[in-house]
């Protein structure tokens, strides 16, 4: 991890204070003149909190435009900040993907000012008309002084010189949670608003309206009482301007209408410079995958973990990245639902001593600055998980909040006659693995008791619901590595005593145990689970889970789990991130197909049949087409 260090101590800073109580989970650290220390036992070394502050942040990128006399200036309020700010108009009247066309130069950023001239954008230049509209959407993104991209964003303006700037949509419209009679539009504005959204002629506002009456940026409004199967035209009104897009809603909960979904993970920072390094996401490969996606018309898309680069200490650096993630999709993202998950790069953490050998944990306070806390604010998924891994078993402390929320990381969701069950691999994820006896943490992989008792509750409910025919969990973390982490997931080179501790005490569990629990649930106590659908290692494979393969270790000696059914596992972490080649392992010879190319997964569930296309988004080459079920 590359990144600027700066380890200091905080007395001085009182909203440090650290700011909060250590939470009981965690073992070994203690606060010292209003600074967070982690002592190690075992050593006897002492490290102080790793803190990072951003110079550079997404809130200073975002309320940097200011209208002037010739056009807009920037002020990215820090100095040190220099490189180029491209920029031009976008065309967002009859296109039905608005993305800007840059203009022929570009700005000199300078000790973090620059400034474009609209003036000189006018006659032939005036794609958008707005000598004659008196309005208009530009378009930038900022390129540090070493030539690596930063941010990409647009700002709204008004006159003719002098100009102003407006209200702006600065994330979205993105279309969430559909249903067969609803769907949630959320975005978020650079100013306080209360925007509008008109659907048939109805007009829908946020809720929260009422008790906010100057508005807020971060929106989410519900659309009702629509139709199954249908597709509506909605319009977005943020002050006085307006954008149209559609939706389509989801088909009847069990109607066998033909589904076509698509699936990708991993699409955190690229080599080979450019979009496919952009600040925290392949940008490049993104824009591919969302545009095929919507090409191939699928009605969601489920992307489960590794967003992002990640492993960040500062809030304000992981949601700059989510924020580019989230543009780099946002044209296609306005028409169909992407569902996301956490991985292992999401993580936020507080970390001490040298970075990548000395402890990490994820971020605390749980409540605010968590990597699931942060992961919320920023996405918009369903709400029926669990609450957190508060109340189970090893819970010293029962009378206060001690564990992040599994709230929009861990949840299910329905669409005609298929549900899809997200869990969350990383939860309350500690990447120093090795010292987690001494810190307390949970490892990568590893499902704890509250989620573990949700999916078997939700697996026995849709078990049980005659409307759904087909099941497919999607889990960041594959329960067999074939490619790239023989050594994490769920096998560790089969060393069972990996697992989390809690209060300095281990759970009762290992990774394979706990694995093969969770075997137990998807594969002996369902008849309805296709498919799992996973990431992390980054190449495609099908791989069929079989009752004679072989899981374990040579030393196993504890009870082994006897698989009574197949099912497939579907690994597809090649959505730009570096590749992984092929390891062999005990269950190597049955995997199907392996591939390190770049890959989009399309399953159609047609009635009781499942069937799957895979297509390389960068050549548009088909991989495999096969049969499911």
């Amino acid at each position: 991890m590359k990144k600027q260090i700066f380890s200091f101590l905080l007395s001085s800073l009182s909203f440090i204070a650290v700011a909060q109580q250590i939470p009981s989970v965690y073992s070994n650290f203690s606060i010292e003149n209003d600074t967070l220390i982690f002592t190690n036992p075992e050593s006897g070394d002492r490290d102080i909190e790793n803190v990072y502050f951003p110079t550079l942040t997404l809130e200073k990128i975002i309320q940097s435009p200011k209208g002037s006399e010739m056009g807009i200036d920037f002020d990215f309020q820090d100095s040190t900040f220099s490189g180029n700010l491209y920029y031009g108009f976008v065309v967002a009247e009859n296109v039905k993907y608005p993305q800007p066309v840059w203009f022929g130069k570009s700005a000199k950023i300078v000790q973090g000012k620059t400034s474009v001239s609209i003036a000189a954008m006018k006659d032939k230049y005036d794609i958008i008309h707005w000598q004659q509209k008196g309005y208009g959407l530009l378009g930038y993104r900022l390129e540090n002084a070493e030539g690596k991209l930063i941010y990409e964003g647009q700002v709204s303006f008004a006159g003719v010189g002098p100009f102003e700037t407006e209200p702006t949509i600065i994330e979205g419209p993105f279309i969430n949670l559909v249903t067969a009679e609803s769907v949630t539009v959320s975005f978020k504005t650079s100013q306080l608003a209360s925007p509008t959204i008109v659907v048939n002629d109805k007009e829908y506002q946020q809720k929260q309206k009422m008790m906010n009456p100057a508005g807020s940026r971060s929106h989410q409004i519900l659309i009702d009482r629509l139709k199954a199967d249908t597709t509506y035209s909605y319009k977005v009104m943020v002050g006085q301007r307006s954008f149209t897009y559609h939706f389509t809603t989801a088909p009847k909960r069990g109607s066998h209408h033909t589904i076509r979904f698509a699936f990708a993970s991993d699409s955190r920072e690229g080599k080979g410079g450019g979009e496919r390094s952009f600040s925290g996401t392949n940008a490049y490969m993104m824009k591919k995958i969302g545009a095929l996606a919507l090409q191939q018309e699928a009605g969601f898309m489920q992307f489960t973990g590794d967003l992002i680069s990640g492993y960040c200490i500062s809030p304000d650096e992981i949601k700059l990245q989510y924020a580019n993630w989230k543009k780099s999709v946002e044209p296609f993202w306005h028409y169909f639902p992407i569902y996301t998950g956490i991985g292992n790069h999401e993580a936020l953490i507080t970390s001490f001593g040298e970075i990548e050998k000395g402890v990490a944990v994820d971020k605390f306070p749980f409540g605010t600055q968590s990597t699931e806390k942060v992961f919320m604010d920023e996405f918009c998924n369903p709400l029926n998980g669990p609450e957190s891994e508060d109340g189970s078993m090893y819970d010293v402390d029962k009378q206060n909040i001690n564990f992040p929320t599994y709230k929009e990381n861990v949840y299910y969701y329905m669409y005609g006659n298929m549900a899809m069950v997200v869990l969350n691999t990383d939860y309350w994820y500690a990447p120093s693995t090795g010292l987690i006896p001494v810190s307390g943490g949970n490892p990568h992989s590893f499902i704890m008791d509250q989620q573990l008792a949700w999916l078997a509750a939700t697996l026995a409910r849709l078990e049980s619901d005659i409307t759904i025919d087909h099941v497919f969990v999607s889990l960041h973390s594959p329960v067999f590595p074939n490619g790239g982490h023989a050594n994490k997931s769920m096998w560790f080179f089969g060393n069972n005593d990996i697992r989390p501790f809690v209060s300095g005490n281990p759970t009762e569990r290992g990774i394979i145990e706990r694995r093969d629990q969770l075997l137990d649930l998807m594969v002996n106590k369902s008849k309805k689970v296709v498919a799992l659908l996973c990431g992390d290692e980054h190449n495609y494979s099908r791989m069929l889970v079989s009752g004679k393969m072989e899981m374990y270790p040579e030393d196993w000696d504890t009870q082994k789990l006897t698989l009574n059914r197949e099912i497939w596992q579907i690994t597809n972490g090649s959505a730009g991130s570096p590749y992984y080649g092929q390891e062999q392992l005990p269950w190597s010879s049955f995997v199907e197909y392996f591939t390190p190319q770049y890959a989009l997964v399309l399953v159609d569930v047609e009635g009781t049949v499942v069937k799957m296309k895979v297509i390389n988004p960068d050549t548009l080459e088909t991989i495999e087409e096969v049969v499911l079920k």
